[in-house]
């Protein structure tokens, strides 16, 4: 477990197709998207637009509890187990809990 690096930085947008127009016109390569985010590899680690409402579903947060420049920053691991080992090595160095680690609706297992 690597815990100094960031895998993941995802930005709540509300408008995804304004918001992948603008980051391509300045020249970025799309890697992925579905209707709710667009994915951009930064040479080792992602950038994402996240659809808003789907960054507040994932956090557990009403969307107007977000406001502008919503984001995360994202370690990504192998194993649910080496999540569980990192979300509470966050809340012994004095992080706050917000979502327990959990199976997600887009299929992954992430807490916050």
């Amino acid at each position: 477990m690597t815990p100094n690096r960031i895998t993941l930085i995802s930005l709540g947008v509300t408008d995804l197709a304004r918001s992948r127009a603008f980051y391509e016109a300045l020249g970025w390569q799309l890697e992925e998207a579905t209707d709710d985010v667009a994915f951009y590899d930064l040479g080792g680690s992602k950038f994402g637009l996240y659809h808003l409402h789907k960054l507040a579903e994932d956090l557990g947060k009403p969307v107007d509890d977000l406001g502008r420049g919503a984001m995360n920053l994202c370690q990504n691991y192998p194993s649910e187990n080496e999540v569980d080992q990192a979300f509470q090595a966050a809340i012994d160095a004095g992080a706050t809990a917000v979502k327990s680690p959990e199976k997600i609706f887009w299929g992954g297992y992430s807490g916050t």
